[in-house]
This record gives C-alpha cells, sequence and structure tokens, in this order.
C-alpha cells in the first residue's frame, strides 16, 4: 500500500513537472532570407530559428516561434506578445531607449546593390540624383536618410527588403542598401542576372542581438549565458556552417 502510494506520488510529481515546464516565446520576421523565412507550408527556417531552438535546448526550456511584421515587432514585443525577439535586430542607441539587447550573435556591415549597367561605381557615393531603396524601419533605412538623402538622392523604403530588392530588379530603383548577407543571398538565387553588389560601405559593421524588455534582464542574461555556451560547445558554428561559409560571428 505504501509503495503503491509512493508511485502515485512520483507520478503526480512528474506530471506536474512537466505540466509547469517553462515555455518562451520568440518572435522573428519570416522575410529575410537566410536569417528567417516561411516555407510553402507556412514553417519558420533559418538561421534565427535554429539559433532559437538551440538557445531554448541549451536552457532546457519550450520555445515558440511566431512571425511578425518588422515594422510592429519592437511595439508587440513592448506590448508582451512574446518575451523576445530573434530577427537580425541591430543593437542601436536608438532602439535601446525602448527595450534592450543581449550580446551580439552575428554582425553585419552594409552593402549596397545596384544594376549591372549602373554608373554608380561604388557604396561610398553619395548617390545624388539616383533613387536607393531600404527596408523601412531599419539600420540601412536610417543610414540612407541620414547619408544619401542628405547628399540629394531618393530614398524609397519598403515594408521587406524583398520588395526593395525586387523594384532593383525591375529598374525602378538605381540601388538598395541593406545588411550583406541577406543582400548576397537574394544576389546568389535572384539577382545574378539584373544585379551587381558594390561592396560593403565603410565603418557600418554592427551587432545583431537578441532584444528583450528592459524589464527582463533576468532572461537576457539567461540569453547571454546560454549563447556563451553554444558557441563554446560547437553548437553555433555548426548552425552557422548550415548557411554561410564564412564567419559571421566576429
Amino acid at each position: 500500500m505504501n509503495k503503491t502510494m509512493a508511485l502515485v506520488g512520483a507520478c503526480a510529481l512528474l506530471l506536474s513537472g512537466a505540466a509547469s515546464a517553462e515555455t518562451l516565446r520568440f518572435a522573428t520576421e519570416g522575410a529575410y532570407p537566410p536569417f528567417n523565412y516561411v516555407d510553402a507550408n507556412n514553417q519558420l527556417h533559418g538561421f534565427d530559428i535554429d539559433i532559437t531552438h538551440a538557445l531554448c535546448e541549451q536552457m532546457k526550456v519550450e520555445c515558440t516561434l511566431v512571425a511578425q511584421d518588422w515594422e510592429g515587432i519592437i511595439p508587440a514585443l513592448m506590448a508582451r506578445k512574446y518575451d523576445a525577439v530573434v530577427a537580425s535586430m541591430i543593437n542601436t542607441e536608438e532602439r535601446r531607449k525602448k527595450i534592450a539587447f543581449t550580446d551580439h550573435y552575428y554582425r553585419t556591415p552594409l552593402t549596397v546593390a545596384v544594376a549591372k549597367d549602373s554608373k554608380i561605381s561604388d557604396a561610398q557615393t553619395n548617390f545624388d540624383g539616383y533613387t536607393v531603396g531600404a527596408q523601412s524601419s531599419s539600420t540601412q533605412a536610417i543610414y540612407a536618410e541620414d547619408v544619401y538623402a542628405k547628399a540629394g538622392a531618393d530614398v524609397k523604403l519598403y515594408p521587406t527588403m524583398d520588395e526593395a530588392n525586387a523594384d532593383l530588379a525591375a529598374g525602378r530603383l538605381d540601388g538598395v542598401i541593406a545588411d550583406k548577407f541577406p543582400l548576397h543571398e537574394w544576389m546568389t538565387k535572384n539577382g545574378g542576372d539584373c544585379c551587381k553588389i558594390l561592396g560593403d560601405v565603410a565603418d557600418t559593421k554592427a551587432d545583431a542581438a537578441i532584444a528583450v524588455r528592459k524589464d527582463d534582464e533576468a532572461l537576457r542574461q539567461r540569453l547571454n549565458v546560454a549563447l556563451q555556451q553554444i558557441v563554446a560547445n560547437g553548437t553555433y558554428q555548426k548552425i552557422a556552417s548550415k548557411y554561410f561559409a564564412f564567419d559571421i560571428y566576429n
């Protein structure tokens, strides 16, 4: 009888533990290959997604992932619709006024692409008289408006980078400015016949990090520890090598 009661009690504890397992909610954009994108079955994939799963496994928590439009991704985080954002978001001073960031999980410069027959010769040009596209609410949009627009360029902003790239391919833009790795991914798969990469914009290398609410310092620290661990144990490099033939961490 006592053994039976002990067994029942142990099972109850196990069930209670399973029921109370911590679940963290993460958001990503779902329109930024190879970092995050949605397949034909509406499933999320990409570097950001794989890193998120690795961090959750390291922290021994369950995780859920949702796609969120880029312009609404910070407001929804602040409204507590999810716990963190893993969406290749650059850690900037302006964003830190509203939210907090973990340590970086990769670094990227800005890069410029133009039509193959373009007379624009390098990424440092001021684009005076030209039309340049960028994704709205992004670091590349800020750069385009602060540098190119002030020097005489017409800057057009788009909800997604794919839309800006499509207008470049169609001849409706003279150039686009974007983070280096997604732009190279698009060129490899879609833009090689129409366009060319001019190169990186000098002094624009920046940290992509996980965003959390300012009052979630404990979660930020947990994510930092887990990130350090997956870098140290080789998990990070194993994931990165699926998408890139070069170092994106340093």
